[in-house]
């Protein structure tokens, strides 16, 4: 079954990224998954928290509108092709997570790469094959929240206040605190 986001979709988000590539694929094929399970629309109280910083969050960013921005993309670097999404509104969710063997048997043909091959061996597989999914019953971050900046004492730039560094007394951020520490 191939992907069911159409192809004008599916070359602004390629155009989004820069390249087509395999993970840039995972992305959208996830993606392809969040929109058919929950109802991810504009202002829907939606939120995906990515285990990795692959090429494939770009697609995410840009089929489902998650951003790093709006507080709704949240990236927890664990190297895992793991996709949690929730839908804050209705409380329900699902964390996907990609499954390289699905896609073994690929071979090129018609001069593709492998690179290519292996694209579109993901773009044309079953999401059922290409991602092992689990059911998610509590949102798996808390809504964003506004905290006070303060400044460092060392280089005098605003911080957001949970990043801020305790050394010497002084309120320092994270790197002027890194030249201090001994042990970073």
């Amino acid at each position: 079954m191939a992907c069911k986001i159409d192809e004008t979709k599916i070359q602004e988000t390629i155009a989004f990224h820069g390249h087509s590539c395999p993970g840039l694929a995972i992305g959208i094929r996830a993606a392809e998954l969040a929109l058919s399970r929950l109802d991810f629309r504009p202002g829907a109280n939606m939120v995906c928290v990515t285990e990795t910083d692959m090429c494939g969050v770009d697609g995410i960013q840009f089929l489902t509108g998650c951003t790093f921005g709006k507080g709704n993309l949240i990236h927890k670097d664990y190297g895992k092709a793991g996709f949690t999404f929730f839908d804050r509104d209705k409380s329900e969710g699902f964390r996907a997570l990609f499954q390289d063997d699905a896609i073994q048997a690929f071979e090129p043909a018609n001069g593709d790469s492998e690179r290519d091959a292996r694209t579109r061996a993901i773009m044309e597989a079953d999401l059922a094959d290409l991602f092992s999914v689990s059911s998610v019953a509590v949102p798996p971050v808390r809504p964003a929240r506004i905290l006070e900046s303060i400044i460092c004492k060392e280089c005098g730039e605003k911080v957001m206040e949970s990043r801020i560094r305790r050394f010497g007394g002084q309120d320092l951020c994270i790197p002027c605190f890194s030249r201090h520490e001994q042990k970073i």
